[in-house]
């Protein structure tokens, strides 16, 4: 039996494989710079969080209709379901697919029905959420709120992400009080690379319910003191950290100080097809370097369904699968 957990922190984009992205290409047409699987696989080495990001922009672009969408959110979930994971609440970024060949509508559509066929074929539940571009301006980001809200169309929450440093969460309090009044959860990356100010930034003035990375919190002793007490989820990606250079190596990692300190972390794996792994490569990472017992394993578990916007019934039901996980180590 696998550990079951909850992916909270996974970008729909980030999931592209080569493979997929020179599939895709070609099916749809588009020339690409790279003459095979393994020059594109090549640029995949990156020295800090922007250089990611310009390749991670540049292969969206091979997503073109709503079935490349339904396509990649069940290639994903396939992943997933075989990583253990029994929830997700994934990610993906709106502004970067509208102007495009595809009505927001459509790109909404084909994610939602790749989200249902996981339910059908894994039994595993879903949620979508809207990730904002902090590098964008805010009155974007307001223009696209509002559209979302106006047209109902089918998210059940937003986030922020993009270039951290330079973008404080303060930009976008407008945004998320406007989230918050219709009814949507709020979540935002914060101290991947910025500063602990910018987690205190996100939790008083956007009011997240969740920090997203949130590994800068141990900066600050007040902030991990306010964290502690409020047992605000922080959903860390060990792998993606190491990749862009967040940490230097595992060895390094904070999640075992907060994990220690009380913190309410868990386990996600942000951009897999990117960073080297899945929800699995990452527990193994962490496995192999700090050698996690089975009663810390089961708490970053449970974490993972405690800090989910399921209701209470889902998460308690998902909770006693982690406590049957942890009977079998013993």
């Amino acid at each position: 039996m696998k550990l079951p957990v909850a992916e909270l922190h996974v970008h729909l984009e980030g999931t592209l494989e080569p493979e997929m992205i020179m599939a895709l290409a070609k099916k749809n047409s588009i020339e690409l710079p790279y003459a095979s699987i393994e020059e594109l696989r090549a640029q995949y080495q990156f020295t800090n969080l922007q250089s990611f990001l310009d390749l991670f922009y540049a292969n969206m672009a091979v997503l073109r209709t709503a079935q490349d969408f339904r396509e990649i959110t069940v290639a994903y979930l396939q992943r997933a379901h075989d990583s253990g994971v029994r929830h997700v609440e994934l990610f993906f970024d709106p502004q970067a697919h509208i102007g495009g060949a595809l009505d927001l509508r459509e790109v909404i559509a084909g994610i939602r029905a790749g989200l249902a066929d996981g339910l059908e074929r894994w039994e595993l539940s879903s949620m979508l959420i809207a990730c904002f571009w902090r590098h964008a301006p805010a009155s974007e980001a307001m223009e696209l709120m509002k559209v979302l809200v106006e047209q109902k169309h089918d998210i059940d929450g937003i986030g922020l992400d993009s270039s951290e440093v330079g973008f404080p969460p303060e930009l976008f309090t407008e945004v998320f009080d406007y989230a918050r009044a219709h009814g949507l959860h709020v979540v935002a990356h914060a101290g991947e690379e910025g500063p602990a100010e910018y987690i205190w930034q996100a939790l008083d003035l956007l009011k997240v319910q969740r920090v997203d990375h949130g590994i800068r919190s141990l900066d600050d002793p007040q902030l991990v003191q306010r964290l502690v007490d409020e047992q605000m989820p922080l959903t860390v990606c060990p792998l993606s950290n190491i990749r862009l250079r967040a940490v230097d190596t595992m060895a390094e990692h904070p999640l075992p100080q907060m994990l220690a300190k009380g913190l309410k972390v868990s386990v996600h794996s942000d951009d897999p097809a990117y960073f080297g792994g899945y929800m699995d490569a990452n527990f193994d990472a962490l496995m192999e370097q700090f050698s996690f017992s089975s009663e810390q394993l089961a708490t970053l578990a449970k974490n993972s369904f405690e800090s989910s916007f399921l209701d209470e019934q889902s998460k308690q039901a998902l909770v006693a699968e982690v406590q049957a996980w942890a009977e079998q180590q013993k």
